[in-house]
Protein backbone atom coordinates (compact mmCIF):
# COMPACT_ATOMS: atom_id res chain seq x y z
CA UNK A 1 0.00 0.00 0.00
CA UNK A 2 1.48 3.27 -0.98
CA UNK A 3 0.55 5.66 1.24
CA UNK A 4 -0.65 9.45 0.36
CA UNK A 5 1.75 11.85 -0.37
CA UNK A 6 0.28 13.92 2.02
CA UNK A 7 1.34 11.27 4.78
CA UNK A 8 4.52 11.48 3.38
CA UNK A 9 7.97 13.34 4.58
CA UNK A 10 10.32 14.59 1.92
CA UNK A 11 13.70 13.05 2.41
CA UNK A 12 16.48 15.41 1.88
CA UNK A 13 19.14 14.97 -0.64
CA UNK A 14 21.59 12.11 -0.07
CA UNK A 15 25.42 12.77 -1.78
CA UNK A 16 27.23 9.96 -3.78
CA UNK A 17 28.03 7.14 -1.81
CA UNK A 18 26.48 8.09 0.94
CA UNK A 19 24.85 5.59 3.27
CA UNK A 20 21.30 5.55 3.50
CA UNK A 21 19.15 5.21 6.56
CA UNK A 22 15.51 3.70 6.04
CA UNK A 23 13.27 3.45 8.47
CA UNK A 24 10.36 0.76 8.82
CA UNK A 25 8.17 1.67 11.84
CA UNK A 26 6.43 -1.89 13.54
CA UNK A 27 3.15 -1.78 14.65
CA UNK A 28 2.99 -4.50 17.31
CA UNK A 29 1.42 -6.07 20.64
CA UNK A 30 2.70 -8.90 22.08
CA UNK A 31 0.05 -11.03 22.39
CA UNK A 32 -0.68 -11.63 18.73
CA UNK A 33 1.69 -14.57 17.19
CA UNK A 34 1.61 -12.71 13.87
CA UNK A 35 3.52 -9.87 15.62
CA UNK A 36 6.22 -12.56 16.41
CA UNK A 37 5.61 -14.41 12.89
CA UNK A 38 5.99 -10.86 11.33
CA UNK A 39 9.26 -9.69 13.02
CA UNK A 40 10.96 -13.06 12.66
CA UNK A 41 10.16 -12.86 8.60
CA UNK A 42 11.73 -8.45 8.73
CA UNK A 43 14.85 -10.32 10.59
CA UNK A 44 14.93 -12.23 7.60
CA UNK A 45 14.47 -9.67 5.10
CA UNK A 46 17.09 -7.33 6.87
CA UNK A 47 19.48 -9.75 6.83
CA UNK A 48 19.13 -10.24 3.02
CA UNK A 49 19.00 -6.35 2.39
CA UNK A 50 22.51 -5.82 3.86
CA UNK A 51 24.00 -8.35 1.51
CA UNK A 52 22.26 -6.81 -1.43
CA UNK A 53 22.49 -3.00 -0.45
CA UNK A 54 25.82 -2.48 1.76
CA UNK A 55 24.60 1.48 1.21
CA UNK A 56 21.54 1.29 3.42
CA UNK A 57 20.66 1.32 7.13
CA UNK A 58 17.46 0.30 8.58
CA UNK A 59 16.31 1.63 11.42
CA UNK A 60 13.04 0.02 13.18
CA UNK A 61 11.26 1.87 15.05
CA UNK A 62 9.08 -0.16 17.58
CA UNK A 63 5.29 1.38 17.80
CA UNK A 64 3.26 -0.27 20.96
CA UNK A 65 -0.41 -1.02 19.48
CA UNK A 66 -2.39 -2.17 22.68
CA UNK A 67 -5.24 -5.18 21.09
CA UNK A 68 -7.03 -5.97 24.11
CA UNK A 69 -6.22 -2.49 26.28
CA UNK A 70 -9.18 -3.42 28.60
CA UNK A 71 -7.39 -6.56 29.92
CA UNK A 72 -7.55 -6.25 34.15
CA UNK A 73 -4.15 -5.76 35.24
CA UNK A 74 -3.72 -9.41 36.22
CA UNK A 75 -5.17 -10.78 33.12
CA UNK A 76 -7.46 -13.47 32.60
CA UNK A 77 -7.40 -16.94 31.61
CA UNK A 78 -5.76 -17.74 28.36
CA UNK A 79 -7.39 -21.09 27.25
CA UNK A 80 -10.88 -20.00 28.25
CA UNK A 81 -10.66 -16.77 26.99
CA UNK A 82 -10.04 -17.92 23.71
CA UNK A 83 -12.69 -20.73 23.28
CA UNK A 84 -14.98 -17.89 24.29
CA UNK A 85 -13.70 -15.84 21.94
CA UNK A 86 -13.40 -18.28 18.84
CA UNK A 87 -16.52 -20.43 20.00
CA UNK A 88 -15.15 -23.68 20.82
CA UNK A 89 -12.49 -25.67 21.77
CA UNK A 90 -12.35 -27.41 18.08
CA UNK A 91 -12.52 -23.42 17.01
CA UNK A 92 -9.29 -23.06 18.99
CA UNK A 93 -7.16 -26.13 17.76
CA UNK A 94 -8.13 -25.05 14.08
CA UNK A 95 -6.38 -21.61 14.28
CA UNK A 96 -3.66 -22.53 16.21
CA UNK A 97 -2.58 -24.81 13.61
CA UNK A 98 -2.95 -22.26 11.24
CA UNK A 99 -0.81 -19.99 12.92
CA UNK A 100 1.43 -22.16 13.53
CA UNK A 101 1.63 -23.43 9.88
CA UNK A 102 2.74 -20.01 9.27
CA UNK A 103 4.94 -19.88 12.10
CA UNK A 104 7.13 -23.27 11.08
CA UNK A 105 8.18 -20.78 8.22
CA UNK A 106 9.43 -18.08 10.25
CA UNK A 107 11.11 -21.23 12.45
CA UNK A 108 8.81 -20.19 15.34
CA UNK A 109 7.36 -23.03 17.54
CA UNK A 110 4.46 -21.70 19.43
CA UNK A 111 3.98 -23.85 22.37
CA UNK A 112 0.13 -22.43 22.87
CA UNK A 113 -0.89 -25.10 25.51
CA UNK A 114 2.03 -23.81 28.12
CA UNK A 115 0.62 -19.94 28.22
CA UNK A 116 -1.81 -20.10 31.04
CA UNK A 117 -2.72 -15.84 31.32
CA UNK A 118 -4.01 -13.37 28.79
CA UNK A 119 -1.89 -10.52 30.36
CA UNK A 120 -2.49 -7.01 30.06
CA UNK A 121 0.48 -5.86 27.66
CA UNK A 122 0.78 -2.11 29.22
CA UNK A 123 3.88 -2.73 31.34
CA UNK A 124 6.10 -4.85 28.39
CA UNK A 125 5.55 -2.20 26.37
CA UNK A 126 6.29 0.55 28.82
CA UNK A 127 9.47 -1.28 29.17
CA UNK A 128 10.26 -1.11 25.75
CA UNK A 129 9.77 2.37 25.55
CA UNK A 130 11.89 3.56 28.42
CA UNK A 131 14.26 1.18 26.93
CA UNK A 132 17.67 2.34 25.09
CA UNK A 133 17.11 2.21 20.80
CA UNK A 134 20.28 -0.03 20.70
CA UNK A 135 18.67 -2.51 22.90
CA UNK A 136 15.07 -2.83 22.08
CA UNK A 137 15.01 -5.15 19.17
CA UNK A 138 16.50 -8.00 21.42
CA UNK A 139 14.30 -7.08 24.64
CA UNK A 140 11.39 -7.16 21.73
CA UNK A 141 12.32 -10.07 20.91
CA UNK A 142 12.82 -11.76 24.22
CA UNK A 143 9.39 -10.97 25.60
CA UNK A 144 7.76 -12.79 22.49
CA UNK A 145 9.63 -15.76 23.08
CA UNK A 146 8.86 -15.80 27.01
CA UNK A 147 5.41 -15.70 26.12
CA UNK A 148 4.93 -17.36 23.11
CA UNK A 149 6.87 -20.45 23.49
CA UNK A 150 7.82 -20.40 27.75
CA UNK A 151 4.20 -19.45 28.36
CA UNK A 152 5.77 -16.73 30.53
CA UNK A 153 3.23 -14.40 32.30
CA UNK A 154 4.15 -10.47 31.02
CA UNK A 155 2.44 -8.64 31.92
CA UNK A 156 3.84 -9.46 35.38
CA UNK A 157 6.95 -6.82 36.82
CA UNK A 158 8.69 -9.53 37.88
CA UNK A 159 9.14 -11.81 34.72
CA UNK A 160 9.26 -8.67 33.49
CA UNK A 161 12.57 -7.69 35.39
CA UNK A 162 14.09 -11.14 34.84
CA UNK A 163 13.67 -10.53 31.29
CA UNK A 164 14.92 -7.48 30.97
CA UNK A 165 18.38 -8.35 33.12
CA UNK A 166 18.93 -11.55 30.18
CA UNK A 167 18.78 -8.30 28.04
CA UNK A 168 21.53 -6.88 30.20
CA UNK A 169 18.98 -3.75 31.23
CA UNK A 170 19.95 -3.41 34.51
CA UNK A 171 16.30 -1.60 35.73
CA UNK A 172 13.66 -2.01 38.06
CA UNK A 173 10.83 -2.08 35.78
CA UNK A 174 7.92 -1.87 38.06
CA UNK A 175 9.27 1.51 39.99
CA UNK A 176 10.96 3.26 37.01
CA UNK A 177 9.92 6.71 37.30
CA UNK A 178 6.81 8.27 35.69
CA UNK A 179 4.93 4.72 36.43
CA UNK A 180 3.92 2.56 33.35
CA UNK A 181 4.79 5.66 31.09
CA UNK A 182 2.22 3.57 28.32
CA UNK A 183 -1.76 4.09 28.41
CA UNK A 184 -2.97 0.74 27.11
CA UNK A 185 -6.50 2.31 26.63
CA UNK A 186 -4.95 4.28 23.51
CA UNK A 187 -3.25 3.23 20.61
CA UNK A 188 0.57 4.69 20.02
CA UNK A 189 -0.11 8.29 18.53
CA UNK A 190 2.38 7.55 15.66
CA UNK A 191 -0.45 4.90 14.39
CA UNK A 192 -2.77 8.48 13.78
CA UNK A 193 -1.07 8.83 10.80
CA UNK A 194 -1.34 6.15 9.02
CA UNK A 195 -4.44 4.18 7.87
CA UNK A 196 -3.45 1.22 11.14
CA UNK A 197 -6.54 -1.35 11.65
CA UNK A 198 -4.53 -4.68 13.11
CA UNK A 199 -1.21 -5.51 13.85
CA UNK A 200 1.71 -6.17 12.45
CA UNK A 201 1.51 -2.85 10.36
CA UNK A 202 4.73 -1.69 8.84
CA UNK A 203 5.42 1.63 7.32
CA UNK A 204 8.61 1.91 5.11
CA UNK A 205 10.05 5.31 5.05
CA UNK A 206 7.01 6.75 5.87
CA UNK A 207 5.70 6.22 2.06
CA UNK A 208 4.63 2.43 1.65
CA UNK A 209 2.69 0.65 4.25
CA UNK A 210 1.51 -3.04 4.40
CA UNK A 211 -0.02 -5.31 7.02
CA UNK A 212 0.10 -8.68 8.00
CA UNK A 213 3.45 -11.61 8.39
CA UNK A 214 4.48 -11.04 4.75
CA UNK A 215 6.95 -13.80 3.73
CA UNK A 216 10.40 -12.58 4.06
CA UNK A 217 10.85 -11.73 0.27
CA UNK A 218 7.82 -9.92 0.04
CA UNK A 219 9.05 -7.61 3.03
CA UNK A 220 12.39 -7.63 1.18
CA UNK A 221 10.53 -6.56 -2.47
CA UNK A 222 8.66 -3.51 -0.35
CA UNK A 223 12.07 -2.18 1.25
CA UNK A 224 13.59 -2.26 -2.02
CA UNK A 225 10.28 -0.60 -3.52
CA UNK A 226 10.72 2.08 -0.66
CA UNK A 227 14.64 2.59 -1.90
CA UNK A 228 13.71 2.88 -5.45
CA UNK A 229 10.93 5.53 -4.51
Amino acid sequence: MKLPASMAVPKSAEGVGAIRTLTIELFFDFVCPWCLIGKRHLDAAARKLAELRHDVRLDVLWRSHALLPDTPEGGVPYQAFYVARLGSSEAVIRRRAQVQQVGNAAGVQFAFDRIQVLPNTAKAHALIERTHKTQQAKLVDRIFTAYFLEGKDIGNCSVLERLALECGLKRDVCSSPGGDGFRADRTNPEGARYPLHGVPFFVVDESLAFSGAMPSETMLNAILQALDA
